[in-house]
């Protein structure tokens, strides 16, 4: 059996990894992984943590709502970023400069 610390550890390094690719990278495309890589080691740690409780199945309702949450943030995710390029012809999220209708 695989300790939870090994799952909380690796659940952090994704985390990390989310954290650095939005921080560092100006395509709203790889900000938007960066997001889901941050949800799924949230899902990571749990589901180990309900792992350790009486009712494991706790951590895995709470996996589950994070999903469906990020299943909806991808939908609206991608529609403002086909808007977006529609518009301004680039994705870059340091080109976009304004938000009004001129």
């Amino acid at each position: 059996m695989i300790p939870t610390s090994w799952y909380i550890i690796i659940g952090i390094f994704l985390f990390c990894l989310g954290v650095f690719a939005v921080i560092t990278r100006r395509n709203t495309v790889i900000a938007l992984i960066g997001i889901e890589l941050m949800l799924n080691a949230a899902n990571l740690n749990f589901v180990a943590f309900g792992r350790m409780q009486v009712n494991p199945f706790e951590g895995q309702m709470a996996a589950l709502f994070v999903i469906v949450l990020a299943a909806a943030e991808v939908a609206v995710g991608l529609a403002i970023v086909l808007n977006v390029y529609k518009r301004y012809r680039t994705v870059n999220l340091d080109e976009i400069d304004t938000l009004s209708d001129e």
